[in-house]
């Protein structure tokens, strides 16, 4: 019978998943790659999946980095130029970006004959496996997201009419959910945490991306836990955090969340 084995969390270098999202123009591609060589500090191992139309080569003057562009928009493709740059040594891959993915679904989706609903199973399958790559990947991953104006239809006077409720990334619902942070960004380049996990972000002013928010994000993935591995009736804590005072708790939790109540800030 094999034995199930408890050990404490440890984040032991973490890749970043992370995603940029806003309107043309903002900027996703600009800070991606600030972003990316702050994650490493070196062109050659950053690598642009590009399927904006050669976009990605507009900033060649930053430096030497790599453009993997791609005309054919399935999720099979976009896993395969992930394979590609991961055997080549890349240590930071820019996909750019994958709402071209999901428009590829859905016309995929709109294409298909019978009921609609249960052809959503024969896309959710091939979206999902597209994330799970990203997820799983040995590279840190920057994602860009097109934004476009959502809205909501409402009663007014008998009649149903749409109010703007803001800006919605093309892409499924929910998938924001999958990454560790996620920075929206305005036309003045600005950005804000919309979701972060690492706590760096979230609740802080808005701010421009630089090479030294890469920097400070490699900190965090860097900035290894303990490292213990229990197993068995013998598993005990090697500091039960009731024993710790007071005044470090609430400092780690005002470190990591931005308030001393943990349950009123995690994302």
């Amino acid at each position: 019978m094999d034995t199930t084995t408890l050990r404490v969390s440890s984040k032991r270098q973490a890749k970043i998943k992370m995603a940029l999202q806003g309107c043309a123009g903002s900027g996703k591609t600009y800070s991606a790659l600030l972003l990316a060589y702050g994650l490493t500090k070196d062109w050659s191992k950053v690598a642009v999946i590009d399927s904006e139309n050669g976009s990605a080569d507009l900033y060649a003057n930053l430096g030497a980095y790599n453009v993997l562009p791609i005309n054919d928009y399935s999720p099979e493709t976009y896993i395969e130029a992930i394979n590609i740059c991961e055997n080549a040594g890349m240590e930071v891959i820019i996909i750019d970006s994958i709402s071209h993915c999901w428009d590829y679904l859905l016309e995929y989706h709109a294409g298909l004959m019978g009921n609609s609903f249960v052809n959503w199973g024969k896309v959710t399958p091939r979206q999902t496996a597209f994330i799970q790559r990203i997820l799983k990947s040995k590279s840190h991953i920057i994602c860009t997201m097109r934004t476009k104006q959502d809205y909501v239809l409402n009663e007014r006077n008998g009649k149903m009419v749409p109010e703007k409720v803001g800006l919605k990334a093309v892409m499924r619902d929910g998938v924001d959910y999958e990454f560790t942070i996620v920075l929206d960004l305005d036309l003045k380049h600005h950005s804000v945490a919309s979701k972060d996990r690492t706590g760096l972000f979230m609740g802080k002013p808005e701010f421009t991306i630089t090479p030294q928010t890469g920097e400070s994000i490699l900190k965090w993935c860097n900035t290894e836990s303990r490292p213990d591995v229990v197993s068995g009736a013998g598993f005990q804590m090697s500091q039960p955090v009731n024993s710790q005072p007071r005044e470090y708790n609430n400092q780690q939790n005002q470190k990591y969340y931005g308030n001393n109540v943990y349950a009123q800030s995690r994302n």
